[in-house]
Order: C-alpha cells, then structure tokens, then sequence
C-alpha cells in the first residue's frame, strides 16, 4: 500500500501587510507572502512563499501581523489554475494554512504579552477554497 503525504512547514517573515477579504457567504480569507532564506557558498537566496488562511486564524493574522514579522506555518500544498486578464491560463501553488504561529514582534524582538497569538484551527474544508477560487 502506497502512503502519500502532503504537508510543509516553513519559518520566514511576512514581505508585505496580510490581505484579508471575505467570501461571498462571509468565510475570512488571508493571504500571506512569506520569504524564506537559505545561504549557498556566503549567498544568499530568498524564496517567497504563498499562504492562505482561513476563518478566524485569518482574521487574527490580518490584526497581529505586520511586514516584517517572522511566522511558522505549516500546512499543505495546494495548485489551482486560473486565467489571467488575456484569458489565458495560469498556476499558482500555494500553502493552505492549518497553522500559523507569531514568532517575534517583527523587530526581533520577543512577542509582547498584549498581542495574542493565533489560535490553532483544524485543517481547512475543501469547499471553503473552492468558493474563493472559484471552481
């Protein structure tokens, strides 16, 4: 018997603000770019990732976090297909968040004991991301 497993973790920081929007039935949606850093022969070299979190995770991500703030997410990877303005079609893989820890305040400095950290939610139902991607 074959075991397939689809999970990641990385450790970054934020590159830019979170996005948050609502689906058309009120479901939160965050979307998250995080930059990753690994040094080959004194260079180094960045990876940027996409995230997405969902519900109330995504609500306390789009309050607490800031560009700059360093966050542990782990998840599973997800590829969806899109047309971009010429109608052609496009791809873009991404990390669909089950967990997203605060590391920091972004400075580098320990977390402040007035910011909460984001509660750990289940993993995400399927049908949550086919209404925001639209399939």
């Amino acid at each position: 018997m074959t075991r397939n497993v689809n999970k990641v973790e990385i450790l970054g920081q934020l590159g830019v603000d979170p996005e948050l929007r609502y689906t058309p039935s009120g479901v939160a949606v965050c979307n998250l770019r995080v930059a990753t850093n690994a040094v080959y022969k004194g260079n180094t070299q960045t990876e940027w990732h996409r995230v997405v979190v969902w519900r109330k995770q995504a609500e306390n991500c789009a309050e607490y976090l800031k560009k700059g703030r360093q966050v542990l997410v782990s998840g599973s990877l997800r590829t969806r297909k899109w047309q971009d303005k010429d109608g052609q079609d496009r791809y873009t893989t991404e990390i669909n968040a089950n967990d997203v820890i605060f590391i920091g305040n972004g400075n580098g400095q320990p977390q402040a004991q007035d910011e909460a950290p984001a509660a750990n939610v289940e993993p995400q139902a399927s049908e949550d991301s086919d209404e925001v991607f639209g399939k």
